[in-house]
């Protein structure tokens, strides 16, 4: 039986234009390697899962290579590459600070450097969850990462900048990864589900997107585990079964409702949503999001900042222009309000109900303003 290797590892970028959603980062790495304006130190920090020690390794991969050409990418075929694809480069060294975060180690490291390469310009040292390292051990990092020698490069990478002393932070380049957007992810979940066999439809992957969160990392490992459950199927259907995920017509069918005053009809999806398990702060954190969703389809230009595939545009398009402004606006603040008193209320259901008794009010309340204003008829005042 063949082993399996995840999809996280089997689809690692190995250079730079096949990096997903960091652009800015990689365009300005080549730039750097192409004027020969390599800094000393880098120091990659972001989110996890946007491939900050992926670039790290392709970095130290590319300026070492022998036979760079005019695109900067590494040739694989020169030794240096070779070896750095087994795994077998000593040029290149790899730290993880979270279990390597003593005084002794970085003194390993220090004897380390003086050893100049023995294959290849640079040697490299890259050093993962750098924050980790004691204090004692960032202070006795400082002088060699002032002063290296010409042949050796340090790549740092963090999560948490801020627990980076400042000395520290001063002597490197700082590159911020950015969350990957869920365009992206989805785009490349598409290449990988085209290259495993896997019939995957756009608005499964676009959820698959969406639930990492900004991390590729994390999308490739919801990916692998749907195709599991599925078996090379992979339905809208079932990655929202199976990631516990509203499905949106729930949302769809409870904003129909509610501008057309139809309370009660709203009250049953409502059950109906309760009763197959979710959460209500989730339901009242996605029917702000639908709410904020149809609001952006009001306009052209904002069209483009709904990250749904093109079914699910489709239907929001559709609905928005059933929609005011005012109704979508007034419900935004409804939600916002009754989602910050949710956690603290004892009935927490009623508190869903009360946010859908009083956005359906505002259709009928509307409804009421607009006869009295037609017929110029007077609210009867009680004696």
């Amino acid at each position: 039986m063949e082993n399996f290797i995840v999809s996280a590892r089997k689809y690692r970028p190995s250079t730079f234009n096949t990096v997903v959603g960091q652009s800015h980062i990689t365009n300005t790495l080549k730039n750097a390697i192409k004027n020969n304006q390599l800094a000393q130190a880098f120091l990659f920090t972001g989110p996890r899962g946007v491939g900050k020690t992926t670039c790290a390794r392709i970095l130290a991969k590319t300026i070492n290579c022998m036979n760079l050409d005019e695109t900067l990418e590494p040739c694989n075929k020169c030794e240096s590459c070779v070896s750095f694809n087994r795994s077998a480069s000593f040029n290149i060294h790899e730290l993880d600070a979270a279990s390597n975060n003593s005084v002794d180690d970085i003194r390993v490291l220090v004897d380390q450097v003086r050893i100049p390469p023995q294959l290849g310009k640079y040697k490299v040292h890259i050093i993962d969850e750098v924050h980790m390292l004691s204090q004692q051990a960032f202070n006795a990092f400082l002088k060699t990462l002032e002063e290296p020698p010409e042949y050796a490069k340090f790549i740092l990478a963090t999560t948490e900048k801020h627990k980076i002393i400042p000395t520290i932070l001063s002597r490197c380049q700082i590159y911020d990864f950015k969350r990957i957007g869920v365009k992206d992810i989805a785009e490349h979940l598409k290449y990988v589900a085209s290259s495993e066999n896997v019939a995957a439809e756009p608005e499964a992957l676009q959820i698959i997107a969406q639930k990492a969160d900004g991390a590729l990392r994390d999308a490739l490992s919801i990916f692998d585990q749907l195709v599991s459950f599925t078996g090379r199927d992979l339905k809208y259907k079932h990655v929202v079964e199976n990631l516990n995920v509203l499905d949106y017509d729930y949302y769809f069918a409870i904003a129909e409702h509610l501008y057309e005053g139809r309370l009660f009809d709203a009250l049953l999806v409502l059950d109906k949503i309760i009763e197959s398990g979710f959460d209500g702060q989730h339901f009242l954190s996605g029917l702000g999001a639908h709410f904020r969703d149809l609001l952006v389809c009001l306009d052209e230009s904002t069209v483009a900042l709904l990250e749904v595939g093109d079914k699910i545009k489709e239907k929001y398009l559709s609905q928005a222009q059933k929609v005011d402004m005012t109704f979508l606006l007034k419900s935004l603040d409804i939600v916002q309000k009754i989602e910050f008193n949710y956690k603290s209320s004892n009935s927490k259901r009623l508190q869903l109900e009360i946010a859908l008794m009083q956005i359906s009010g505002l259709k009928i309340f509307s409804n009421y303003q607009q006869t009295l204003i037609t017929t110029g008829s007077q609210p009867v005042k009680k004696k």
